[in-house]
């Protein structure tokens, strides 16, 4: 039920095995599957950056998750080398995404830069777990913490023209009351989609961002009563007792966008 499979050659493969998780990712790659796939290389600044890109740069590859993405510079660097394997491969220009991930002070204070920095880059996320090492936090049950980061990451990326961003893991993954607490928040701050560590998170990630019965129902009944209205020569009625104009007929009709997807 996943949009997307994220195979990680960054934190979760020490120095040593490399090389031998790259081939191991790039045979996956080849293989059947029933959703994209994506493979979190490491970081511009790491010396197995060019070694994942030379390897993983071919038909079968959908996007690239790029961590601890700290100035618009690396995206361009990435864009510019990936544009070049695109070519010399035979692979349609810019079909290779990008998703940043911003881990670092640094990386939010440069969100809005970074946001605008390709157009291959088509969605942001952050990790929760870097940028509380880098900012001393202690995240709390209720991720008040993590709630400025969310606001920048929605602010750059509707300002850029980006797909909204998707929100970072929850790490107990056990935890489902936990995860769906966060995507909740998540949600309603404006992020649309979820990173998940294990598969029992998926269809908690697709329920909670995907529009409910109702709210379709309720959109579809906004849309159609607005539109009778506006016919009739108004563009400012209420439905259910809720006042209803052009922004809210925009939202309803986004809901069912969504829906329909």
């Amino acid at each position: 039920g996943a949009d997307a499979v994220i195979l990680d050659l960054e934190d979760a493969v020490p120095p040593a095995e490399k090389a031998e998780a790259r081939a191991a990712v790039a045979a996956a790659l080849a293989a059947p599957r029933p959703c994209q796939a994506w493979v979190r290389v490491n970081g511009v600044d790491t010396p197995w950056c060019w070694g994942d890109l030379d390897v993983l740069v071919r038909a079968g590859l959908d996007g690239l998750v790029v961590p601890k993405v700290e100035e618009a510079g690396q995206l361009r660097t990435l864009d510019w080398v990936i544009t070049q394997l695109e070519r010399e491969r035979g692979l349609a220009p810019g079909a290779i995404e990008l998703l940043a991930l911003i881990e670092t002070a640094r990386g939010v204070a440069a969100a809005p830069a970074i946001a605008a920095a390709t157009p291959r880059l088509t969605r942001l996320s952050y990790g929760v777990a870097d940028y509380a090492l880098d900012l001393g936090l202690v995240p709390g049950d209720d991720e008040a913490e993590f709630a400025w980061v969310r606001a920048e990451l929605v602010q750059a990326s509707r300002v850029a023209g980006l797909e909204p961003p998707v929100d970072s893991v929850v790490v107990q993954v056990r935890d489902g009351e936990r995860f769906r607490a966060s995507a909740l928040r998540a949600r309603q701050a404006g992020l649309r989609g979820k990173l998940c560590l294990h598969p029992d998170q998926v269809p908690l990630a697709n329920a909670l961002f995907s529009p409910a019965p109702a709210e379709v129902e309720r959109a579809r009944a906004i849309v159609a009563a607005f539109e009778a209205a506006e016919a009739a020569g108004s563009a400012a009625i209420s439905v259910g007792g809720e006042f209803v104009d052009y922004p809210v007929v925009a939202r309803a009709r986004a809901v069912l966008a969504l829906a329909a997807k």
